[in-house]
């Protein structure tokens, strides 16, 4: 009969080193057993606590020096937005030399003043504004305006806070993209997928569509609120992604209603998006063209059915607006 392992109270709270295991009675050998869990190179968790990230990052900060906080993705999932916060965790040191490197923990190296750490269940985490710059900066640019999307429309940050912060460190390393992101960050919209087609449309020189516009009838009655919108040629875009076919019928009926009072409809998917990028875009732009021209040849009209409305306004959140005084610290 098979002894149970030897598990020291004090282990089995949270995370501990090698060093920690050696002082509690715990051989090397043993530390390869079932009772334990290797989260990094000598980090160790014992195997009852659940398989929980914010597990690896407590045991990952002990290993980072002052002034250092998780940066990057691992902020923002700490901060709630969708991102995966250990493949590998992201931190950021004032300076790398000296800091115990392991393949858990990906560096980047800035200096981080006060205003921009938090703490976030014990852990200090860059600030949402701080976090949402850096990863304007730092991810292909669909992606970076995907995530200050999602930033802006939980309230996590503001545009205007964004867009301050930006002014007030120009020199950063990705600064102009990070510029470029936030110009085309917008707050209505509501997926992933439909942030990536309205990017790929205004990347590829076509005009910024409005997100989310409610379209009315001739009466002003509400017909559907779309995805995208151009409202002088009256071109509705929709993202089509696994919800569209679980409601495919009452999608078509607001389909019906949309052609019916005198709106035109283009619909995408992801495969679509990924896949063939530039057909969407010859699509949009032969679509707006049409459009433009059908309108100049009947002329201007008056009460033409369907008006948008409100949320159709052609300035949106993305307008830029004049800088700020520079700071004095840079993130790089």
């Amino acid at each position: 009969m098979s002894r149970a392992p030897f598990v020291p109270l004090e282990l089995t709270c949270g995370p501990f080193t090698v060093g920690d295991a050696l002082r509690n009675g715990l051989t090397r050998r043993q530390l390869q057993g079932r009772a334990w869990r290797r989260l990094a190179t000598g980090l160790y968790i014992w195997s009852g606590l659940a398989d929980e990230p914010r597990n690896l990052l407590r045991a990952l900060r002990s290993t980072l020096p002052p002034g250092a906080a998780f940066s990057d993705r691992t902020a923002a999932w700490l901060h709630g937005l969708d991102f995966e916060p250990c493949a590998p965790a992201q931190a950021t040191v004032p300076d790398v030399r000296g800091v115990s490197v392991h393949t858990a923990v990906s560096l980047r190296r800035s200096a981080l003043p006060d205003s921009d750490v938090v703490d976030c269940e014990g852990l200090p985490v860059t600030s949402p504004v701080r976090t949402v710059f850096d990863l304007a900066r730092h991810l292909p640019t669909a992606e970076a305006v995907v995530a200050a999307d999602a930033a802006l429309r939980e309230g996590l940050v503001g545009l205007e806070e964004l867009r301050a912060y930006a002014a007030t460190h120009p020199t950063s390393k990705g600064a102009r993209q990070a510029r470029q992101v936030i110009g085309l960050a917008d707050p209505r919209a509501e997926s992933p997928m439909e942030t990536r087609l309205r990017v790929l449309l205004v990347l590829a020189g076509l005009p910024r569509p409005v997100c989310q516009a409610e379209l009315t009838d001739e009466h002003g009655r509400f017909l559907a609120r779309v995805d995208l919108y151009y409202p002088s040629e009256r071109l509705a875009l929709e993202y089509d992604g696994g919800v569209h076919r679980d409601s495919l019928a009452a999608d078509n009926r607001r389909q019906n209603r949309l052609l019916a009072a005198g709106y035109r409809l283009l619909r995408f998917t992801a495969a679509d998006v990924y896949s063939r990028p530039d057909a969407v875009v010859a699509q949009v732009r032969d679509a707006l063209r049409s459009g433009s021209a059908r309108t100049s040849a009947s002329g201007p009209r008056s009460g033409r059915p369907g008006r948008p409305g409100p949320a159709s306004a052609v300035t949106g959140p993305g307008t830029a607006t004049g800088p700020a005084p520079a700071s004095r610290t840079a993130p790089s």
